[in-house]
This record gives C-alpha cells, structure tokens and sequence, in this order.
C-alpha cells in the first residue's frame, strides 16, 4: 500500500506535462468548430460580437462552453448581440449541443427545421427574434427539452402543436407575443413536467379549461379565450401567477380561488366578469397583485381582500371600471403594504376615507369617476410617497388644503370636476416635483400667484371653468417645461402678457432626446415581471402643446411674440374683447387648430393667413375684419371660418366676391361643428384622460416584491 502511494506522488511530481493538459481549456471539436464558423460568416456582425471566435481554445469564444476533455460544444448563448440573418443549418451539426440562446437579436427566416436532430438539447431561446413560420415538427424528438421560447416572433404562426405533450421533460413554454392561433392542446393539460405556460398575445380560441398539473405561471392574457374560470385544483399548491387578461370570460369569480395559497399575481381585467364578490373568498397574504379592471362585477366593494400580515399583503389593488357601489371599506386602510390603489368608474359613494392617510407606501391613488362626497382629507398627507393623486368627477367639496406641501414627491394633482372652492394655497409651491396640475371644473376662486412658477417641471396646467379673476400675471409664460396651459372660462381681464415670450419657450419635445412623448407623465413603480414586462402607471393628455385663454375678459392687442412660439399646435383666444390686427401665421409651422372668434379683431385677413400645412381648425368669425379674401388664400376649407365680419368680402368660385356673412344654414352647420360656445381646450386635449400601461401581471417596488419575482422565474 506505502509502496503505490509513493508510485502516485512519484508519477504526479514527475509529469508535469499531464498536470499542464488538466488545467488547460479544452480545445473545440474541429467539426464543432467548422460548423461555427460557417455560422459566422453566414451573419452580419455590425457590433463585431463574434470577433473573439478563433484560434482553438474554447474559453475564448464568446459564449460558447465545451466539453471536458472531447471539446464538444455543449451550450452557445449569444443574446441581444444585434446579429441578423439567417440562422444557418450548420447549428445542426453541434451533435452535443445542449443549450442554445440566441434571443434578442434580429435573425430573420424560419426555424431550422434540422434542430429536431440536436437530440441533447435541453433549453431553446430565440424570443425577441423576427422569425417566420410555425414549429418545426421534427422538434418532437428533442425527448430532453426542457425550456422552448420562442416568444416575440411576430411572424410565428400556425396551431401549437399537440406533440408538445410527447416531451416529458418539458418545464417551460413561452409562445408569446407571437401569432399563433387555434384551441390549447389537450395533450397540455396533462403535460405532467409543465410548470410554465405563457401564451400571451397571440390569437388562441375556444373554452378555458382546466389544468391537470401543478403549474406555477400560467400566462394566458390578451387572447381570444371564452368561457367561465376553472378552480385550478391541481394548482392550489404551486400556482403563482395567473394572467387572463383581456378574453372574453364570463361568470363571476369563483370562492375556490381563495383556496390558491401561493397566488401572488392574479390578472382578470379586461373580460367580461360580473356578479357580486363572494365576502368568503379571501387570498392569502401571499398575494401582492390583484387586477379585476374593466370587467362588470358589481355589489359592495370586498371589505376583506386578502390577509395581510407586518410583512405581506398586496401591492396593486385594481378594481377600477365596474359597477361596485356603496362606500370604500375601512378595510383597504390595513393593506398597509399597497402601493397602488386604482377604483376609478364605478359607484362608489361617501367619504374617502381619513385613514388613507395609513398607506405610506401609496404612491397611486385614483378614485376618479365615482360619486364620492366631503373634503379631501387631510391625513392623505400620511401617503408621503405619493406620486399621483387622482380624484376628478366626484362630488368633492371643502377647500385645498394647505398641509397637502407635505406631498413634496407628487407629479400628478388632478382634482378636476369637483366642487371645491377657495383658493390656491401658497403652500403648494412647495410641490416642485409636480408635472401636471388639472385643478378645472371648480368654485376656485381669487387671483394668480407668483408662488407656483416654482413648479419647474410643469408640462400641463388646467385652470379652466373656475372663478379666477384679476389681470394675468407677467410670469404667465415662465414655465421652463410646458406643453399646455388651459385658463379658459375664468374672469382673468387687462391684457395678455408678453413678458418671457420672447426667451424660448413651448419646446419641441419630441426633439428634446425624450422617450416620453408630449402630453404624457409616466410613473415607473415597477420591476420586471414575467415574460419580462415592465409595468408602469402613465397618465395620457393628447400629444398637444398650446394655450387657452378663451372666455375671459382679456382686452388689448395679441402679443405679437406669441406668435413666434414656432411649436405651438393649438392656440384659442376667443369670446375676449382683444383688438388689432391678425398677426402672420408663418412663425407658426406646427398649428393645428387656430381660435380667435368672439373677439374685436380688425383689419386685413389677405396675407395673414398663409395657413400652415397642418391646420385642421380656422375660426376667425364674429370680429370686425375687412377687405377681400381672394380663393388662392385656401380658406375655403374651413366653411364658416369668417362669418360674422360684415365688412369682408370673400371669393368664391364663378362669384368675383360675395358677402362674408354666409347663410343662416352654412352658419347653423359650421356651429353645429364648434358645439355650441367657444372652443375649449378638451374638445381637442381630451383633458385630464387617464389611462394605465398595464404590462403583464403587476406593480412592484419593495424587495419582497422582486424576491416574488426571482420565485416566479424558476
């Protein structure tokens, strides 16, 4: 025994050459190599990914792993490296190929069909690709498979094939965002292996039935599904996420639900549910996600959601765009963990609740659309997150108060269509995160102060439809980010203001580097989700930069620098008392809709209007302009654009000139259009519409949220 011992140090010590050949990488299987190679130089490379493909050694090639000691290629990961073309069939001949990820470039064609020979392949990406075709169906013989994505390919098509069900091993299914169509195959229901199934986005029918396996994702939102929900039996112990989004579901939401102990994303929006809420149906405190949006349930608003403890209980709560009445339950005040709360368009009736003010994660509130009643409460200032405060179209009264500085994290203050009265508190100065402020459609009252130009980051402010008064201040236009500013139907009088018009100001941000677009403000509270979505509140105004300062009692001449903003789109002075002339519309080459109507503007139109190429709204009617407008001026297009100025004169064609004042019937249709009054700024702003980018499944923010993330991904 001592004697073979000393033999093994002996040979060890002595043979450095084997201990050099052990520690050194494999080199690639020639084949191996070859095949790659062919693969190289059959894509284009624009990032030079594969530069670091030669030479032998195996540890060089970027993302390669071989064999020890054979060489032979055992996994080729190469994502999101901008490579496109083909996929060449040489990838076939990686005979020990076991995984194979080339997600997230832009590789174009067909899948190989010869992949049905990689006979060790365990895991297939080629999501976020821009391949074309069905599945090939000779991949029923990768008996191994584990994990096949293929999602975003916007040209995959074809059934999903019932052959799926043959592969024993298989774990993981991402068809989505794809084009696939046809029922769900039965041979997946019991597809024993399958713990995660994502077929959003694409175009699969029939009846939603029941899973036989225990899943963990099941993903299938934004389909074409009918029927009523399963209880998911088999899954009560292991289901997680659960998105049917966007089908066309009936029936009503099933108590066995609450038998799902590891539901943490549940996803029902945008179907056609309906019926009351079981109060026996309540989730566990795993749940962190909770979507019942624009569906028709009905009845009292769930006073027990789900358990919630110190440490869990939900993030989201959206049970907005449904029939829900009655009062919002004290109860939603102990899910302390929540950090988004959506009931906009239902019934709701009362008081918000003062204990809302316990939610200091709350970083959305909307309660928009209902009828609730009272003051704003005070303790809302407890939420000191929050970023958006959304309470438009209620009954609301009371007054602003000024404790709401203590909201110093708020973009979004929209308390529009109200009954709230008094003024603006100086206060709210201190607001400097704010971004949009639609504070119209009130009993507001008093005159502007300088205070809020230290609201910087303002894009959209709406005063409209109050009871401002006073002259408009000189710092009017000061607002370094503004895209539209509404103060129409006040009692704002004196003149309009010129001062800071002639620095730049209504920039063009679609030029700016933004990825956000005008007239939207997104609030990012999310991380990734599955099928790696990012969810994130936003709140939509149409893309249009412009100012309203109609139905006032504004008098003077319009500052000619307002005519040189060269990225205005909408501009509506009418029903004022403003005299001059026309100003020159050429500085103005983005307008869209143009309103100086109602007004006591006078001399020549010839030559003041060479209408911009975008112009779809002219109202110049009701002023005391003269002279002639030939028909090469192209007014003919906005009937009715002129009418009321007695002492003008318009071409038209085979009459010289004809009275401006058109026909009591060219003038009832050409009213008919305006809807009646002057033109306010929500005919052509939609203002204060508020919508929600929902991705996937959920908004996340907290550290336990993300670590219910990573449970998903396994």
């Amino acid at each position: 025994m001592v004697k073979t011992a000393y033999l093994t140090l002996f040979f060890f010590l002595f043979s450095p050459s084997l201990l050099l050949a052990q520690s050194q990488p494999p080199e690639i299987d020639p084949q191996d190599k070859a095949s790659l190679l062919i693969l190289r130089v059959s894509i284009h490379d624009p990032n030079r990914s594969l530069s670091t493909w030669y030479g032998s050694s195996c540890s060089n090639w970027t993302g390669l792993a071989c064999q020890n000691p054979t060489g032979k290629v055992v996994s080729l990961t190469i994502p999101a490296s901008n490579l496109s073309g083909q996929i060449h069939p040489s990838l076939c001949k990686l005979t020990s190929l076991q995984i194979l990820d080339l997600s997230g470039n832009n590789f174009s064609g067909n899948i190989p069909a010869c992949f049905g020979a990689l006979r060790d392949l365990r895991t297939l990406n080629l999501s976020r690709n821009g391949l074309v075709g069905s599945v090939p169906g000779t991949f029923v013989n990768l008996k191994e498979l584990r994990e096949l994505v293929l999602s975003e390919n916007r040209g995959l098509r074809g059934s999903v094939p019932l052959w799926f069900g043959d592969l024993m091993y298989l774990e993981r299914i991402d068809l989505s965002f794809c084009l696939f169509s046809g029922e769900i195959p039965e041979t997946l229901l019991y597809l024993k292996s399958l713990k995660f199934l994502n077929l959003e986005s694409n175009n699969m029918t029939g009846t939603l039935r029941d899973f036989q396996q225990p899943l963990v994702v099941l993903n299938l939102g934004s389909n074409r599904l009918s029927g009523t929900l399963p209880c998911f039996y088999a899954s009560r112990p292991s289901l997680s996420v659960l998105n049917l989004a966007d089908n066309s579901l009936v029936g009503g939401l099933p108590s066995c639900f609450g038998s799902l102990s590891e539901l943490t994303h549940l996803n029902l929006s945008f179907n056609a549910f309906s019926y009351e809420i079981s109060p026996r149906l309540i989730f566990s405190e795993k749940l962190v996600m909770l979507d019942l949006s624009h569906n028709g349930f009905s009845g009292r608003l769930p006073s027990r959601i789900s358990e919630t403890t110190d440490k869990l209980g939900l993030i989201l709560l959206d049970l907005s765009y449904n029939r829900f009445s009655g009062g919002i339950p004290l109860r939603i005040t102990e899910l302390t963990s929540l950090q988004a709360l959506r009931l906009s368009h239902n019934l709701l009736t009362g008081d918000i609740p003062a204990r809302i003010g316990n939610l200091t994660y709350l970083q959305v509130i909307d309660l928009s659309h209902n009828a609730l009643t009272g003051p704003i409460p005070l303790n809302i200032v407890g939420c000191f997150q929050l970023l958006a405060l959304i309470i438009s179209n209620n009954n609301l009264s009371g007054e602003i108060q000024p404790e709401l500085d203590a909201l110093d994290s708020l973009k979004i203050l929209d308390i529009s269509s109200n009954r709230i009265s008094g003024e603006i508190p100086l206060t709210l100065a201190g607001l400097k995160s704010l971004e949009i402020v639609d504070i119209s459609s009130n009993n507001l009252s008093g005159s502007l102060n300088e205070a809020i130009t230290k609201w910087s980051n303002l894009k959209y402010l709406s005063l409209a439809r109050n009871k401002f008064s006073g002259t408009l201040p000189s710092w009017l236009f000061k607002f370094d980010k503004i895209q539209m500013m509404d103060y129409s139907s006040n009692r704002f009088s004196w003149f309009i203001p010129d001062d800071n018009l002639n620095s730049t100001r209504f920039k063009d941000f679609r030029t700016a580097g933004s990825s956000v677009p005008p007239g939207k403000v997104e609030i990012k509270i999310s991380a990734n989700v599955v099928a790696k979505e990012e969810l994130a509140f936003s709140y939509d105004l149409l893309s249009m930069v412009g100012i309203d300062l109609s139905d006032n009692l504004l008098h003077g001449e319009i500052p000619e620098a307002l005519f040189r903003q060269k990225n205005i789109e909408y501009l509506n002075l009418s029903y004022n008392f403003l005299e001059g002339q026309l100003p020159r519309l050429e500085k103005l080459p983005r307008l869209k809709a143009l309103d100086l109507s109602h007004n006591s503007l006078s001399g020549q139109v010839t030559g003041n209007v060479s209408t911009p190429p975008g112009l779809t709204l002219l109202n110049l009617s009701h002023n005391c302009f003269s002279g002639i407008v030939t028909e090469k001026e192209g007014l003919g297009k906005f009937p009715g654009a002129l009418v009321g100025n007695p002492e003008l004169c318009v071409e038209t064609s085979g009459n010289k000139c004809d009275p401006a004042n058109i026909d009591a019937s060219q003038e009832e249709i050409y009213q008919n259009e305006l809807v009646e009054g002057p033109i306010s700024i929500w005919i052509f702003c939609l203002s204060a519409f508020i919508s929600f980018d929902f991705g996937v499944l959920g908004i996340f923010c907290s550290s336990r949220a993300r670590s219910y993330i990573l449970q998903t991904k396994g």
